[in-house]
């Protein structure tokens, strides 16, 4: 027996926060349990009030106590309990419990799902605001394996019970959005805010799977987060999964390379291999805890005003292949990927940059809209624990130009002179001169144009990458295996 689940006219205007818990309930085939822990059942109650959640809510509890918690979910081995493993235990234990005592010769048609939410609201002091894991395990079919939605949080309020009304907004919107939206996910993934304003809480890692988004990319959700503003950024490891920055970043020592990477060049690698040999050497970098990060900033995505999304996979599958953390970002100015960083770490960081970045910092434009000016964004960036490793410019009579001659504005000369010579700018010396003309821009326009020799500029492995799976333009063509 097929159910169609798939939104229709009568449900296109925003539905009230009522108007979703009562169609779901109202569905006889969607049946499941909520388990919330860490701040009250908040998702559960808009069902409960819309009405006819006999026959939806099979169970609703709440293992608040740590020990109790543990007896029925199992201990963590980190000890933790807001974590996205403890969500995904929480889902799976539920689920197999509704398939243990409900038998599908007696529900045939009944479509079987769990919601769970692991949750720390702001703490008495108000330093910490606190964040949550949240997910759905579900079925669209009887018959059919399971999906998840899981997602990351991030309360921005600062009352407990304000959080928690929130918390109870997102869940309803989730588990209506699961099962009437899961055909458009971008529009799932925008339909999380009805009735929220994003000033009440952040999304910052989502991810998919099961059946029906067999065909999402949960990178290219990433980019969505901070498209639609749910976000400042989010990070996806080498092999193409979306991960908690927090987790990947949380009391490291950061390297930061920020780059259009369109394509990855060897000067990129060049100076990710130089500024990181010197960053492992500094006297507070612990080489065993030290995360370096590819950074590609939202406004290095857009074309012609629009974010070009198969652009941003292109230079994703470039980095992932060469086992790479990348960082997806709105900042435009160094001094906010600065402070970014600095919520998780209080660590000795780094910026891996070249010449014509470090002038742009010295631009008093890009501070116009602070009330301080570029003073302002220097003392967020610099009186930080940072140093920026700066990678040598070659100009067109073949002079270099580095930390000791480069120009600035002339206002911005004594600024300059005094983080230069306080230690705050180091040049990278052990460069590779011969791959100093090689740009991105000119290998791309290579590949479009349909030249021959843009490979040599490249990393090992990526002009086969590019040829593959046809990036950038470039013709599908046989690929040479032996660069």
């Amino acid at each position: 027996m097929e159910i169609t689940l798939k939104g229709d006219k009568e449900f296109d205007e925003i539905p009230s926060l009522k108007t979703k818990a009562l169609r779901i309930n109202l569905n006889e085939n969607i049946y499941g349990t909520f388990a919330e822990i860490g701040a009250g059942q908040e998702t559960v109650r808009h069902f409960f009030r819309a009405g006819g959640a006999s026959g939806t809510i099979a169970k609703a509890m709440s293992a608040y106590d740590k020990d109790f918690s543990d007896a029925i979910y199992g201990i963590e081995d980190d000890g933790r309990y807001v974590t996205e493993a403890r969500l995904r235990k929480m889902l799976t234990h539920e689920i197999d419990l509704i398939e243990e005592r409900i038998t599908r010769d007696k529900h045939p048609n009944k479509m079987f799902f769990s919601f769970a939410n692991t949750v720390a609201t702001i703490d008495f002091a108000k330093k910490y605001k606190g964040h949550g894991w949240v997910g759905i395990k579900y079925q669209i079919e009887p018959d059919q394996d399971y999906n998840e939605i899981i997602l990351h949080l991030r309360f921005k309020e600062n009352d407990a019970r304000l959080q928690q009304e929130t918390l109870g907004i997102l869940g309803t919107n989730l588990i209506y959005g699961a099962f009437y939206k899961y055909d458009v996910p971008k529009k799932l993934l925008r339909y999380l805010y009805d009735h929220l304003d994003k000033d009440q809480i952040e999304i910052d890692t989502i991810n998919f799977s099961g059946p029906v988004f067999k065909d999402v990319d949960n990178r290219l959700m990433s980019l969505q987060l901070v498209k639609n503003g749910m976000t400042d950024a989010v990070m996806f490891a080498p092999d193409g999964n979306n991960v908690l920055p927090a987790r990947v970043l949380y009391k490291k020592n950061i390297l930061a390379l920020r780059g259009s990477f369109r394509p990855v060049t060897k000067v990129n690698i060049d100076m990710f291999e130089k500024s990181y040999d010197m960053f492992v050497k500094e006297n507070k970098v612990d080489v065993e805890n030290t995360q370096v990060v590819f950074e590609i900033t939202l406004s290095n995505l857009r074309a012609e005003g629009e974010i070009d999304e198969q652009d941003f996979m292109d230079r994703a599958e470039l980095l992932c292949s060469l086992g790479h953390t990348v960082l997806i970002s709105n900042f435009q100015e160094y001094y906010k990927l600065v402070e970014y960083f600095s919520q998780y770490s209080k660590a000795r960081m780094g910026l891996a940059m070249g010449v014509n970045n470090l002038v742009d910092i010295f631009d008093e434009k890009y501070y116009r809209h602070l009330s301080g000016g570029i003073l302002e964004a220097f003392g967020k960036l610099f009186f930080k624990d940072l140093r920026v490793y700066l990678y040598p410019m070659e100009n067109e009579d073949g002079t270099i130009t580095n930390s000791e001659n480069l120009k600035v504005h002339p206002r911005m000369k004594e600024l300059y002179k005094f983080f230069k010579y306080n230690g705050k700018v180091v040049d990278i010396t052990d460069y590779d001169r011969s791959i100093l003309s090689i740009f991105s821009r000119t290998v791309l326009k290579a590949i479009s144009d349909g030249k021959v020799g843009w490979e040599s500029m490249l990393p090992k492995g990526v002009a086969n990458i590019i040829k593959e799976k046809s990036l950038f333009g470039c013709e599908s063509e046989e690929v040479i295996h032996k660069e």
